[in-house]
């Protein structure tokens, strides 16, 4: 017989591909690092911004921005981002995802410069919705780019890593905000970004190879309805934590036309033979807990941090850059706790240290449902380290559950799968929790002052800005103070049955220590055809 010199050449190619796979790029620790700052950018802008907002209202020193305005400086980022997450992770496993986070940096860069000089308060917010859109192609770039440079039994290490970038940028952006707010003008917050973005452009292009796996006839249709759906149930989510109610039109049409096109959309996936996400992943129990576990942890945190920020600087009267300071810890814990945490579930397995990070923030959530005008700062350093220990703990092992559990062609999808959990259910927190604060401090304020007007019921900062205002007595903000702190008692408890839920699941799916370990290959479901 003949041998088969092209099949001899194809099996030859595919052998040398996976030995050079299992050896991970000779450059992978440096890619690391260039992702993780083009990361760190991303995420850091994200809440920078809430520093400037005081800044952006003033007429002579800022834009002169109403409230509903600065909300949608926020919101235009944050719609377009959680929107776009999805499909564009889908694209660059097509097109290739260094050649898509180098689009995303050039349109993030190009959108921050734009908003460092913008001229109205509109122009700002359509160029934060252009950030927004770079940010939706940067961020599950970078960890497809891992799942292709380093070897299986290094990646959950460097996946660490990558959380722990996500945590220090969060923690960094008040910092940075409030420093630069103090010695330059607030396009500075923006124009920051522009030489880094500079930077890491130019090493991914020097360092990082082309990384693409999937192949065929892209799924426009369901890649259409996922923007569709995720645009519309995360405006509704955040027209509902703006204005604290859910029975406008607005809110329960929009979250109503959202889930029609999520139904949809899943409905097209079931049928189509070139399914952007294949359902049947979700049957895979580990996929669909790891999946649950990072909307509920990233609801229950996003949900209770939004208000612990308004307490220290608003009851405890701290500036920005005192309360970016006192965030610090959080980020310090999770670069701490995030590369350490495959160590343990190799060790322990990932059933046990979920739990023990779950009964850790479940702890923290209770521990802050104990404080009281006068609780030392120093306490909530504390509780902050703890509560990223746990969420370190927590993450890093779901995450990498959630990549493992689907083919390294499909990396990309998988990435902007975990991502789009993160952004939804963090908007979810907001709004659900924010429901929840606003109900408790209003009934709480009525009854402590009860001549005080309607408008300046509705949140601490509403009766601040009242009193601010001159139409309010400054004498009722003792009140409010008390009434606040009370409603975030409440607000922590909620949290805290979140977290307990999540235990639920960890502990009912899970894998135990024999069976954590990630497999050489992951699972091929993805690959198998759709059944039509």
């Amino acid at each position: 017989m003949t041998a088969n010199p092209t099949a001899d050449s194809g099996a030859h190619h595919e052998a040398h591909h996976e030995a050079d796979h299992e050896a991970g790029h000779p450059r992978r620790w440096l890619i690391l690092g260039v992702l993780v700052v083009s990361l760190i950018v991303v995420v850091l802008d994200n809440t920078v911004l809430n520093v400037a907002l005081k800044t952006l209202a003033d007429p002579e020193r800022g834009l002169g921005a109403s409230q509903s305005q600065l909300a949608w400086m926020i919101n235009s980022y944050t719609l377009v981002f959680a929107g776009l997450l999805f499909t564009l992770g889908v694209i660059g496993d097509r097109i290739g995802h260094r050649r898509m986070l180098v689009a995303g940096m050039i349109v993030f860069g190009l959108a921050s410069l734009l908003s460092a000089f913008a001229q109205t308060s509109g122009q700002l917010i359509g160029y934060r919705a252009l950030m927004g859109a770079g940010a939706a192609a940067m961020m599950p770039a970078t960890l497809s780019l891992l799942r292709s440079v380093f070897p299986d039994h290094e990646f959950p290490k460097a996946l660490g890593v990558w959380s722990g970038a996500v945590g220090v940028g969060g923690a960094l952006g008040p910092i940075v905000g409030g420093l630069l707010l103090d010695r330059f003008w607030w396009g500075s917050v923006f124009l920051i970004n522009v030489p880094i973005v500079v930077f890491g452009l130019a090493m991914i292009l020097l360092l990082s190879p082309e990384s693409r796996g999937r192949r065929g006839r892209p799924d426009l249709v369901g890649m259409g309805l996922s923007v569709l759906a995720l645009v519309l149930l995360t405006y509704g989510i955040i027209e509902a934590g703006d204005s604290g109610s859910w029975g406008s039109v607005e809110v329960w049409g929009s979250l109503a036309l959202g889930l029609v096109g999520l139904v949809t959309f899943v409905r097209w996936e079931l049928r189509t033979p070139h399914a952007s996400l294949d359902m049947r992943l979700f049957l895979n129990p580990r996929f669909s807990s790891a999946s649950a576990i990072i909307a509920l942890g990233f609801f229950a945190m996003l949900g209770l941090f939004f208000f612990i920020t308004f307490y220290v600087q608003l009851v405890r009267d701290r500036s920005p850059l005192q309360t970016g300071l006192l965030f610090l810890s959080f980020g310090t814990a999770m670069v701490i706790f995030s590369p350490l945490s495959n160590g343990f579930v190799t060790r322990f397995g990932s059933r046990a240290v979920g739990l023990a990070a779950l009964t850790l923030i479940t702890g923290v959530f209770v521990g802050y449902a104990q404080f009281g005008l006068h609780t030392p700062l120093w306490v909530l350093v504390v509780m902050l380290f703890l509560q990223a220990t746990g969420m370190a703990n927590l993450m890093t092992p779901a995450m990498s559950t959630l990549m493992s559990s689907v083919p390294r062609e499909s990396a990309g999808v998988a990435s902007a799968l975990g991502n789009t959990l993160r952004q939804v259910g963090g908007a979810f927190g907001v709004a659900v929790l924010g429901t929840v604060m606003a109900h408790a401090y209003q009934t709480r304020i009525s009854e402590a002052v009860p001549g005080l007007p309607q408008q300046a019921q509705a949140s601490l900062a509403a009766t601040y800005g009242a009193v601010e205002t001159g139409s309010v007595d400054p004498g009722v903000l003792a009140a409010a103070n008390d009434a606040f702190v009370g409603a975030m008692h409440v607000t922590a408890y909620s949290s805290a049955a979140i977290a307990l839920v999540g235990m639920l699941v960890v502990a009912r799916w899970f894998p135990g220590r024999r069976t954590t370990a990630l497999p050489a290959q992951p699972a091929r479901v993805a690959e198998q055809p759709a059944k039509r």
